[in-house]
């Protein structure tokens, strides 16, 4: 897996698109190694290991954003609706999306082997969740491509464990739609630094 930029540079550069097409600078193949890569090196509370990805190319990740209009417009009045679904073609005309899931019965395992912690893990693993997708869209952008997270979980949760047979014991997190840019994002405001962090050294 070839990095382009620095660790620093490649974090920096990691931004929000939206505006994304179904084109990609790498092969499949290059993609699942990213991602087996990301899968076996990011870390886990307890070395839980819980975390579980989803890549859906083609056809299978167009059919994931029509399913997903679908079920908004269950809930959303017709004559709101075309802001939505404009919003979601832009997510349907990238190249794929990775889906991220958390294994449940990982979790529900060590609640019951460590029992002290037990209302901890479901927190330890979202944020076990969190480092991966941190991970991958910054290594995505590294290479190339456009990316974004979305939350459409749990709306879409059963038309989308239904659809590809995925494992009921998974619990979806979040969406990665990924493709070529198409257009740059806008500018982004910082807060000020010093109200964010704080530091306490030794005389």
């Amino acid at each position: 897996m070839e990095v382009n930029k620095s660790l620093l540079a490649a974090i920096q550069h990691r931004r929000t698109y939206y505006a994304i097409t179904d084109k990609s600078p790498v092969s499949d193949k290059e993609l699942e190694r990213i991602l087996k890569f990301t899968i076996l090196n990011i870390p886990s509370a307890f070395n839980s290991q819980s975390t579980r990805i989803v890549l859906l190319l083609d056809d299978n990740h167009k059919r994931l954003w029509e399913l997903t209009k679908q079920s908004l417009k269950k809930i959303i009045p017709e004559s709101n609706f075309l802001a939505t679904e404009t919003k979601i073609n832009s997510f349907e005309a990238g190249y794929g999306t990775i889906l991220f899931y958390e294994d449940q019965q990982t979790v529900k395992g060590l609640q019951e082997q460590f029992s002290a912690y037990k209302d901890n893990f479901p927190v330890w693993s979202h944020q076990t969740s969190a480092m991966h997708q941190f991970a991958i869209w910054v290594l995505l952008e590294d290479i190339g491509f456009g990316v974004s997270l979305q939350h459409y979980n749990p709306l879409i949760d059963e038309d989308v464990q239904k659809e590809w047979n995925i494992n009921p014991d998974w619990k979806l997190i979040a969406e990665m739609p990924f493709g070529l840019p198409s257009a740059s994002p806008g500018e982004k405001e910082f807060l000020p630094v010093d109200e964010r962090i704080k530091v306490f050294k030794g005389k």
